[in-house]
């Protein structure tokens, strides 16, 4: 958490630097069919959602970062098609659950799942004119993400596994937010809502949830 924040920090101190460039470089026009690249740093508040509440885990924060590509569909209409390239933590914390000691007690530990993601979003905003360069856009569409690590730790029993000896690697669903863009500089959050079923089980779905919350800057 600490060098998540940390790097958070520096991204927001460095936005007045890329504020003074983008007055004389703004490429990013509404008025015309136009493109644009950004970068993105930011972290996910995720849990994972069970049809079983016994498996349900609560929420753990994790980074995210990426890049994405941005074409404004028509010159006529302030809509945009985007997509992007991510890396994505999720996963979710459990308290209390009951495993046995080695005098044959139950005893009650801490798990954390950490699920580490490439994930590819695609979304549809549209940009609202607020005052000159600032403009709020809402977005929806889906993402696809394939695990690419992640540990569960079970911290009574002082050991830790693959997350996806439990769970798949392959995660798809919704995702719906509102970005704020000054100039060059941007900042977004929303929700992605998993529809896949991550679990081992066809009757107990496994689902991953997440807000988000991104900074960065468009080129």
């Amino acid at each position: 958490m600490k060098k998540l924040f940390i790097l958070i920090l520096a991204a927001m101190m460095a936005a007045p630097s890329f504020a003074q460039f983008s007055k004389s470089h703004n490429r990013y026009d509404h008025n015309n069919t136009e493109s644009y690249y950004g970068l993105r740093l930011g972290m996910n508040i995720a849990s994972l959602s069970s049809d079983n509440a016994d498996f349900d885990m609560d929420s753990r924060a994790g980074l995210a970062f990426g890049a994405v590509y941005g074409l404004q569909l028509a010159n006529s209409t302030p809509v945009w098609l985007e997509a992007g390239l991510f890396y994505s933590e999720k996963g979710g914390n459990m308290e209390s659950v009951p495993f046995k000691m080695a005098d044959d007690k139950i005893g009650f530990q801490k798990v954390k799942c950490r699920l580490s993601y490439l994930q590819i979003p695609l979304v549809v905003k549209y940009s609202f004119d607020i005052v000159d360069d600032l403009y709020i856009d809402p977005f929806l569409g889906g993402y696809l993400a394939l695990g690419v690590g992640g540990k569960t730790k079970y911290y009574g029993e002082q050991r830790s596994i693959s997350s996806y000896n439990a769970v798949d690697r392959f995660d798809g669903g919704l995702r719906i937010g509102c970005g704020l863009e000054y100039q060059m500089l941007y900042a977004e959050a929303g929700f992605d809502f998993g529809l896949a079923n991550i679990g081992d089980s066809d009757f107990d779905g496994v689902h991953t949830r997440s807000f988000f919350i991104n900074v960065g800057v468009n080129f």
